[in-house]
């Protein structure tokens, strides 16, 4: 089989929630749980840190494998979804699965997965646990697909547990309050095991308490540890921190190369979670500290956060999708130097379309698309919903053309904004 084979039978066999949303969710682990009997339950030959979480999750995620390995760990990441090629989502020190590693998995298994009939993700899964054995990584960064206690990566028992917060999103799923989401992501939370909670409120900490006191866990919040009251931006582009533990100055210029005003929130929780590594036994110094968040996307290939594609005008992508998500990236906007705005915007059907939508500028041109994906929301439907909101643009047959068009009538100091979707960013990309 070629590559493209595989990544067609792959994407045009196995349910994909990415895709085709709830039909693809399997409210069990069982076939996790098969296809894990299968292969000898590879993810007890490593360790394993388990994140979790609204938003953030992939960002600390990436963070903390490039730390580890600035350690000079041997690290698997595993992480969705992908933005240009499926590899993505399973590296081994910043490097994709190769090709040829995902052809033989699945040429060799064809029986198995047609027997088995996994989701796409419960097949991902088991192929990156696999393949992390194989390569014989010394711990393996596991970052929770959708919710928590039955995903598919919840079979894990790892070193460390780590949620870095909570918010609305998935809700036909994971419920439509937010203790309901708690709980659900509170489902990673394993006995005996450290849990770091990056953000929490009034309602989710005593759901979070309770579960890691029930489990016997050592529990500790992040935001309640650090603060990081400003972030500056160096010649060198990137953010630099003043970080205080417990109201002391304890690092100067932590130099971060992810460029949103969102991390300095993850910054909190990673370094959270370094703590209980370092109690552990793990040789993290501030030194490997900083070389590893100093060089974050280098080390591991991180795309879509606040990422710079062009400039003169500026286009800026960012894969945030939540109210959460979208209320960052507005201040960020808001926070960013430019004459004009343009906003190349594209949603999905199953999310809370008006809720975003009352959160965007109205200062902005705007050129609405439809993700190339089955559950992608009609461009027309959008800009139908967006005039509600005083949103106003036309629509683009691809993401390509809306970029096009975008900078043609854009002057130099302009800003083109690419979000709403994963999958926007992914094809911007």
């Amino acid at each position: 089989m070629e590559y493209q084979e595989v990544l067609d039978f792959m994407f045009s066999q196995l349910p994909m929630y990415q895709r085709t949303g709830k039909a693809a969710y399997k409210a069990n682990l069982d076939n996790t749980l098969k296809l894990d009997a299968h292969f000898n339950h590879p993810h007890q030959k490593y360790k394993t840190i388990h994140v979790a979480g609204t938003n953030g999750k992939g960002s600390v995620s990436h963070c903390l494998a490039s730390v580890l390995q600035t350690a000079g760990l041997k690290v698997g990441l595993y992480t969705s979804p992908h933005l240009k090629d499926f590899r993505e989502r399973i590296k081994v020190n910043g490097a994709c699965i190769p090709e040829k590693e995902v052809i033989d998995f699945i040429a060799d298994n064809k029986n198995l997965i047609e027997e088995t009939k996994p989701s796409f993700f419960e097949m991902t899964v088991a192929m990156a646990f696999d393949y992390f054995a194989k390569a014989q990584v010394d711990i393996a960064v596991i970052e929770v697909g959708l919710g928590g206690r039955l995903d598919s990566t919840n079979i894990i028992s790892p070193i460390c547990s780590v949620i870095t917060n909570i918010g609305f999103d998935h809700t036909a799923l994971l419920g439509n309050s937010i203790d309901l989401i708690a709980k659900e992501k509170g489902g990673i939370i394993k006995p005996n095991t450290p849990v770091v909670i990056g953000e929490y409120t009034n309602i989710t900490k005593p759901i979070f308490t309770s579960i890691a006191q029930n489990n016997n866990a050592p529990i500790s919040f992040a935001q309640d540890i650090y603060n990081i009251p400003l972030a500056m931006r160096g010649v060198d582009a990137r953010q630099i921190f003043q970080i205080y533990k417990n109201d002391k100055l304890i690092i100067e210029d932590l130099k971060l190369d992810l460029l949103g005003f969102y991390q300095k929130k993850n910054i909190k929780t990673v370094l959270a979670t370094i703590d209980v590594l370092q109690q552990l036994g793990y040789q993290i110094t501030e030194e490997i500290i900083f070389q590893g968040l100093h060089d974050v996307v280098g080390r591991t290939g991180l795309l879509g956060r606040w990422q710079i594609l062009d400039h003169n005008p500026a286009v800026i992508c960012d894969t945030g999708h939540n109210v959460d998500g979208i209320k960052y990236l507005v201040e960020q906007i808001k926070n960013t130097a430019y004459k004009k705005l343009h906003m190349i915007w594209g949603m999905v059907n199953d999310k809370d379309i008006s809720s975003v939508l009352q959160l965007l500028p109205t200062d902005a041109t705007y050129y609405f698309v439809r993700p190339n994906i089955p559950r992608g929301l009609e461009a027309e439907t959008l800009q139908k919903e967006a005039k509600n909101y005083n949103l106003h643009g036309k629509c683009y047959p691809s993401i390509s053309e809306a970029i096009k068009n975008a900078k043609k009538f854009s002057t130099p100091n302009d800003l083109i904004f690419i979000g709403g979707s994963t999958f926007v960013v992914a094809d911007a990309i």
